[in-house]
């Protein structure tokens, strides 16, 4: 485990695991040990500590800023900026329905409390994604509403374990993904956000121009827009870390009011759909892997893009407020 730094000290999580030598996340909470006193601001202790931190991201792939004083969309934003990381506006491409509320913060996904969003890795259907995601708690859940995460390596060398004939065709394939948008955003489903937003327009031409530079190929229907995204590798290789991970969305299989067949919603690039087995076991390793971080008020969440998965459980009872930030 890293050594403390003059602002934080580093602990684990009672149900943390283990990323190497390091926990998973990393816990941080302000140092009571500093010569004058501890540094609750957080803005101070991120800016004060950037190449530590990113280092501790690196080897950890999640970080846990607990015990600081944040309280407001306006602080979140100062810690986003604080980190030095480059802004990545969650703009053309991206499928769940957001919200800007300040500066470089959105809403999380805005699909209802109650629905469960499976792992995934942040716009991994799309051309360009973040590498870094922040969250911040600024309403404490009465129950439930945990944010789970997961190594994504760990996930990849499980599935090519258990499903290893499928895992050899998969990359030798890749996947297309399809779903189907709305004229209108659908706030009820995870992927519900409606073409307009999605490429920023309500002209179809403009829309299409988008799409061509992104490699998506768009079928227009009465009142929606089939989106189809790849051939595109189910896995990516992380060069610094010598190893794979599940760079995917096989375990997405949304259903709404315009995507009812999920079987179809990820197939092969021959359009051989993918074993049904598959889906359950993957969400299986999931929920075997994960960690899931029961929220507190003011906590800020850093994560690797390319490291990490992340999901929502559902939330049992109100309120819940998470906003998230995305960097490249």
């Amino acid at each position: 485990m890293s050594e403390d730094s003059l602002f934080f000290t580093v602990g684990s999580l009672p149900n943390h695991k283990s990323n190497g030598e390091v926990s998973f996340p990393v816990l941080l909470t302000p140092n009571p040990n500093k010569i004058t006193k501890p540094v609750t601001n957080l803005t101070e202790a991120v800016k004060s500590n950037r190449i530590w931190l990113d280092s501790l991201l690196h080897q950890s792939g999640a970080v846990l800023f607990r015990g600081f004083h944040v309280s407001s969309a306006s602080d979140f934003n100062d810690v986003v900026e604080a980190s030095g990381y480059e802004d990545f506006s969650y703009g053309v491409g991206g499928a769940g329905s957001r919200s800007k509320v300040i500066g470089r913060v959105y809403t999380a996904n805005e699909a209802p409390p109650e629905v469960d969003i499976p792992m995934y890795h942040e716009m991994s259907h799309a051309p360009m994604y973040p590498s870094k995601l922040f969250f911040f708690c600024e309403i404490e859940p009465g129950k439930g509403g945990e944010t789970c995460i997961a190594l994504s390596h760990v996930i990849y060398e499980k599935m090519q374990q258990k499903h290893p004939k499928f895992v050899e065709e998969m990359e030798e394939k890749g996947l297309i993904y399809s779903r189907v948008l709305g004229d209108e955003s659908d706030h009820s489903s995870p992927i519900g956000r409606s073409w307009k937003k999605t490429f920023m327009t309500d002209d179809r031409t403009v829309a299409e121009e988008r799409a061509a530079k992104l490699g998506m190929k768009l079928e227009w229907m009465e009142g929606a827009l089939r989106v189809i995204i790849g051939p595109k590798p189910g896995f990516k290789y992380v060069e610094v870390k010598k190893h794979k991970i599940w760079f995917n969305s096989v375990a997405g299989r949304f259903e709404d009011n315009l995507n009812n067949d999920p079987l179809k919603a990820v197939v092969f690039s021959d359009g051989k759909l993918l074993p049904p087995d598959v889906f359950d076991d993957c969400a299986k390793i999931f929920d075997e892997g994960c960690v899931a971080l029961p929220w507190r008020k003011g906590d800020v969440l850093l994560l690797d893009n390319l490291a990490v998965l992340h999901a929502r459980r559902p939330l049992i009872t109100l309120p819940r407020r998470v906003l998230a930030s995305f960097c490249k």
